[in-house]
């Protein structure tokens, strides 16, 4: 295997992202301290969810910023793991961390509101996220994306928007009419992992190589535009992907699809436990205060 340095430490580290990620994380931390203003009626913004919106900008970096980004380009398996804990982890981070006033503010931005109220419909949102990621990974529409800086760009901030839609009807402390109960949110965890099983399938039991960006030697070079400046790419003397990849093609398919579906399971089941304990508990505060009033008028 080639040692992947030959690329470069912009290409490995990504610099400008990380100035990009530290702002956003310097003007969170400038918002939720300033006093004496608009934010005067705010909440406490406590320190867990400091630690939930500090860790959701510390993946951002090392799934979009380190050299993992650049390892998605090479390996398969890489790219579906960089997808799993981009879409399934940091948007119920972000969603935790960000306090319920700031949301508030932001959502009542006229156009945002209307944009933001209409895709978080729990039925939409589910459709719109699973329906979104499986159709990145078709084939045909995963190699067109990879071909481009524009395509490639769009298509990964709109998937992340809807994954923060999917996971808003889950996390959200607003009181609307798209909060589900207890019970519900079990049924959309439930949901969730049964429509992205497909695209999971798919990869897992192809016989093929599906991408032709991780097969075709020249497909490879020109998605590799996307994470390597073309001036470093041009003084480099590459065959293609396997140069990087002791793994066979077919192998790191596979291997990508598992681990998806197993990081999938992973994230989804410890969301279904904080959610059935959270409705348990709910329930059994609810009957005692119920218990209590009947003692009362007795």
């Amino acid at each position: 295997m080639e040692n992947i340095s030959i690329f470069g430490f912009e290409a490995l580290w990504s610099p400008y992202f990380f100035l990009f990620i530290t702002g956003c994380t310097c003007f969170y931390f400038f918002l939720i301290n300033r006093k004496g203003d608009k934010f005067r009626k705010r909440e406490n913004v406590s320190p867990k969810q400091m630690m939930y919106f500090t860790a959701a900008m510390v993946f951002i970096y090392a799934l979009k910023g380190s050299p993992l980004d650049l390892l998605s380009h090479l390996m398969f398996s890489a790219h579906m793991i960089q997808m799993a804990l981009l879409y399934l982890l940091v948007p119920p981070l972000l969603i935790a961390g960000i306090p319920v006033w700031m949301w508030k503010r932001f959502t009542a931005i006229p156009g945002i509101r209307q944009i933001f109220t209409f895709f978080t419909k729990p039925l939409l949102a589910l459709i719109l996220f699973n329906g979104l990621f499986s159709l990145y990974h078709f084939p045909a529409v995963f190699d067109f994306l990879k071909s481009g800086h524009f395509f490639h760009s769009a298509a990964s901030i709109f998937l992340f928007f809807s994954a923060l839609c999917m996971w808003w009807p889950l996390f959200n402390k607003f009181e609307d009419k798209n909060k589900l109960n207890g019970l519900m949110k079990i049924g959309y965890i439930f949901a969730n992992g049964m429509l992205l099983t497909p695209a999971c399938a798919l990869i897992i039991f192809s016989k093929t190589p599906l991408y032709l960006t991780y097969s075709d030697p020249a497909s490879w070079m020109h998605a590799m535009q996307l994470c390597v400046p073309s001036g470093t790419l041009s003084g480099l003397n590459l065959s293609g992907p396997e140069m990087f990849n002791s793994l066979p093609v077919m192998d790191d398919q596979q291997l990508g699809g598992v681990a998806m579906k197993i990081i999938q399971e992973i994230i989804y089941g410890a969301v279904l436990a904080s959610v059935f304990f959270n409705w348990a508990k709910e329930e059994r505060e609810k009957d005692k205060k119920e218990e209590e009033a009947y003692k009362a008028h007795l």
